[in-house]
């Protein structure tokens, strides 16, 4: 099972175990992460799932898509090189750990 650790604006970190396939944003959501608001649902339809992924992990993953890049200009957060929404992050397969930095706010 892949772990995702939150990591807070505080630099309180949170290691939670995801299932496979699950985004970031949905083990957020179930698991109560604080500062991930996701108010869409995980439709890329807002930024209020905005994170920072460590830079360690970040070619572990799909590059950007036009739609999240889009959503990601209208951030409340800073915008960053490692900035993804977490509703289009999955865990699994190739991603097996994964280290997000939650930004001070999200609304």
């Amino acid at each position: 099972m892949p772990n995702i650790t939150y990591v807070q604006p505080d630099g309180a970190r949170r290691t939670l175990v995801a299932a496979a396939g699950s985004t970031v944003m949905q083990t957020a959501i179930a698991n109560d992460v604080a500062g991930i608001v996701a108010e869409c649902g995980g439709s890329a339809m807002c930024a209020t799932c905005h994170v920072y992924v460590d830079p360690e992990y970040i070619d572990r993953l799909p590059p950007v898509s036009e739609v999240e890049n889009e959503m990601l200009a209208s951030a409340a957060s800073e915008r960053r090189e490692t900035s993804r929404l977490s509703c289009q992050l999955s865990v699994g397969g190739d991603v097996d750990e994964l280290v997000v930095h939650v930004p001070s706010c999200q609304v």
